[in-house]
């Protein structure tokens, strides 16, 4: 805790820094609002945060006893919390994860030796080496010193890479120490698997369990546990880890942790924990058996006849020689590719890997060469990739091992372009149907391989620029194939009618507050008028002067509700009637309404307008009445940046809205429970292009995510048929807690790759170094 106590001066001052730098940033009046009151609170209660998260880790180091002097051991009762404490969780477990994505290594090897030296089985779910337990702390003394989850919310980016650090650290010093002091000098792999008596740890289930660190492994009666449904098989019904659960993003904290908050584990951080634990594995395998090369950022340039032989294998792939140049199958030139041209690419990268061996001089060099070859021997072998494709994929070995030997974090960093582009290409393709291919996909993966096989000597920074491309690409390609196109278009205009009309209301609602304005024309002009406001807008545009007339009916319509005491005004008002009455049925015809509904609306308003007349209601001031006349002519300037709240959608109002036949697009407006935080955060993480499994009224669909709208209210899922789906992102979250919607991947196609790579490592050592 020495670590983490010396960094907290500098995550404070990280923190005002943080809330000092957003203060002058733009934005809606309640969000400048609301980063002043967090910069006011933190400038008073900083040092009183400080002292206390101090204090708080200290007393994590006293050991606890009971009122028999035995240790406390820790209940597994369910157990109630307090109100908020599932979304302070979830503030601790987000700023935990961020440890874990640097440190899950370490961590994992720091566990071990403690339990070892304690003879413990499993650290206690309290135990301060946890980081979801610091977490906690600076969590819990934040809110204790009287600042807010929303103030949290603007420092967590500022607090995360520094407690990261620091942890990382500790953690390396602590089995630094605990190595010099004889314990555990090394680390047995198979001490990381928990086996259950009974349980069958020879399934691919509890294969991808065994990745995971202690606090993230399922528990009997848990999802992924033995004797529970194998959420990890393929053919599953939820086909994801964990799918069928939900909850905070976990950081270690155990299972039986989270069933006491009543909410399970993120799958989303399952997932990354499992992957996590993958790429661990091959860095120590790798380190252990070659040495500490595989530790460094960087290393020496490969050997020159290394280089000599890597030149010479590119050279070959980009000029059509050595079976690896393929045009594809489709487009000008093209020639059809099976299976065959597969193996035959396989064959020559086979061979290409023994030459490359041989030219070798370091076991580094060699090492590098044998894991990556056999990554990509599985990737190649990946059949839900098209040939077409995979022929691609297999022009990209060199390239990549390029990458490989001059910066070894690609072996266990995730979030390497090299293995990103890898992944995304990868499974953007995985849900093609044998019959069905894609020119154009086809065509940019091909552009992507050319791109990188010109210019060899850029590293990582080549591969980082053609991600960047290709997600481009899949943002505009996608959304506009097929049937496909024309509802993005529709889904684009019913998100901004809908959430206009949200925001309209909330908007309308401030400039009414003060205003006396009888219930009648209230009630009109927020479940009516708004709604004319909205559809003018996506209709005309909003500074369109159609949708502004219909902003001067509202205006003309308070002042005529208001008392007319005076003659002129009376006269006034006999005068517009008419003509505003007029403009109200055809406001009220943009929404389709019918004579009837329109007349009972109509007769409304002109009881009120007559009660006006005869100075029965309350007088409004002209100033105010000035005051809303220009707030509602610019309405669009006071609407926050993001639209809230669920948008009522059906097919009619589709239709209505856009004028569009809907016929061919199913909307999910409804469906599963009301997700978790953790499920919304897992929908937000979608990638554009991954497949899904769909089951939507008893139907399974295999879909595509083809679009996201530019607010994230909405999403568009298609099928190869050209089938589209339009559900909204809060139902989207509902149905992957209810594992109505499964993505089609288990894991990345790369970390599949590591994890068949360490099998037959695993089974065939040799290899490695021969």
């Amino acid at each position: 805790m020495v670590h983490v106590g010396r960094a907290l001066p500098e995550i404070v001052k990280a923190c005002d820094t943080r809330l000092t730098s957003v203060l002058d940033q733009a934005g809606p009046a309640r969000e400048i609002q609301a980063r002043r009151d967090a910069w006011t609170a933190f400038q008073k209660n900083q040092t009183t945060w400080l002292n206390q998260s101090r204090k708080s880790l200290q007393r994590t180091l006293l050991p606890r006893f009971s009122n028999s002097g035995n240790p406390v051991s820790v209940s597994g009762q369910l157990e109630l919390v307090a109100e908020g404490a599932i979304d302070d969780q979830i503030l601790a477990s987000r700023l935990a994860m961020q440890v874990l994505d640097r440190s899950s290594t370490e961590l994992n090897e720091l566990r071990l030796r403690v339990q070892h030296l304690e003879g413990r089985q499993e650290l206690p779910r309290g135990d301060v080496l946890l980081p979801d337990v610091i977490a906690r702390i600076l969590v819990d003394q934040w809110l204790d010193a009287h600042m807010s989850r929303e103030a949290w919310g603007l420092v967590h980016d500022a607090v995360s890479p520094i407690l990261a650090t620091k942890l990382h650290e500790a953690y390396k010093a602590a089995n630094e120490f605990l190595v010099s002091s004889g314990v555990m000098k090394e680390i047995d792999l198979q001490a990381l698997v928990r086996r259950v008596p009974g349980s069958r740890s020879d399934t691919p289930a509890a294969a991808g369990r065994r990745d995971l660190p202690p606090g993230m492994r399922p528990v009997a009666g848990q999802p992924g546990a033995a004797g529970a449904t194998s959420t990890g098989a393929p053919n599953s019904a939820s086909g994801f880890p964990g799918s069928g659960r939900s909850g905070p993003h976990s950081s270690g904290m155990g299972v039986q942790d989270e069933t006491r908050m009543m909410t399970g584990t993120s799958p989303l951080a399952r997932a990354r924990m499992r992957a996590q634990g993958v790429v661990g594995r091959l860095k120590r395998m790798l380190i252990d058996r070659v040495g500490g090369d595989f530790e460094a950022t960087h290393v020496m340039p490969p050997s020159p006849a290394l280089q000599q032989a890597m030149q010479r294998s590119s050279f070959a792939a980009a000029s059509g020689n050595a079976g690896l140049y393929i045009t594809g199958s489709s487009g000008p030139g093209a020639v059809y590719v099976d299976g065959a041209h597969v193996e035959r690419a396989a064959n020559v990268l086979r061979q290409r890997t023994a030459e490359l061996k041989q030219a070798a001089s370091t076991p580094t060099e060699k090492a590098t060469i044998e894991v990556v070859a056999l990554m990509f021997q599985s990737i190649l072998a990946e059949e839900r990739i098209p040939p077409s494709v995979r022929v691609w994929f297999a022009r990209l070995q060199i390239p990549v091992l390029r990458v490989a030997l001059a910066e070894p974090e690609f072996f266990s960093a995730l979030q390497h372009p090299a293995r990103r582009l890898i992944d995304r290409m990868g499974s953007c393709v995985m849900g093609f149907e044998s019959n069905v291919s894609s020119a154009a996909l086809e065509a940019e993966i091909k552009r992507v391989v050319q791109v990188i096989e010109q210019y060899p000597e850029t590293g990582r920074r080549v591969f980082q620029l053609v991600l960047d491309e290709f997600q481009k690409f899949l943002s505009t390609y996608l959304s506009e194939q097929g049937t496909a196109s024309r509802f993005v278009s529709v889904a684009q205009q019913v998100e901004q009618k809908e959430t206009l009309s949200v925001q309209y209301t909330i908007e309308l609602r401030k400039l009414l507050d003060e205003v006396p304005v009888r219930d009648e024309v209230r009630d009109f002009l927020f479940k009516v008028w708004v709604d004319v406001l909205a559809v003018a807008s996506v209709k005309y545009g909003l500074r369109h002067e159609e949708t502004a007339a219909l902003k001067q009916v509202a205006s003309d319509l308070l002042w005529a509700a208001s008392a007319k005491p005076n003659r002129n005004d009376r006269a006034r008002v006999i005068q517009q009637l008419p003509g505003l009455l007029q403009r109200l049925r055809q406001g009220m015809g943009l929404l389709g309404f019918p004579p009837g509904l329109q007349d009972q609306h109509i007769k409304s308003v002109s009881d009120t307008l007559a009660d006006a007349f005869m100075s029965r209601t309350e007088a409004i001031s002209q100033e105010s009445l000035d005051n809303l006349s220009e707030r509602l002519a610019n309405l669009e300037d006071y609407l926050p940046a993001n639209g809230v709240g669920d948008l009522d959608l059906d097919n009619e109002s589709i239709e209505m809205i856009t004028g569009v036949d809907a016929g061919n697009i199913e909307v999910i407006n409804q469906g599963g429970s009301q997700p978790t935080e953790a499920m919304r955060a897992w929908a937000v993480e979608l990638q554009i292009g991954s497949w899904f499994g769909l089951d939507h009224n008893g139907k399974l669909n295999s879909v595509q995510l083809a679009w996201r709208s530019e607010r994230g209210q909405l999403y568009l899922f298609v099928t190869n048929g050209g089938r589209c789906f339009l559900v909204q992102a809060n139902r989207v979250a509902a149905y992957l807690q209810a594992g109505l919607l499964v993505p089609s991947e288990e894991e990345a196609l790369t970390v599949r790759a590591t994890r068949d790579a360490l099998a037959k490592l695993d089974a065939n050592p040799e290899r490695l170094l021969n």
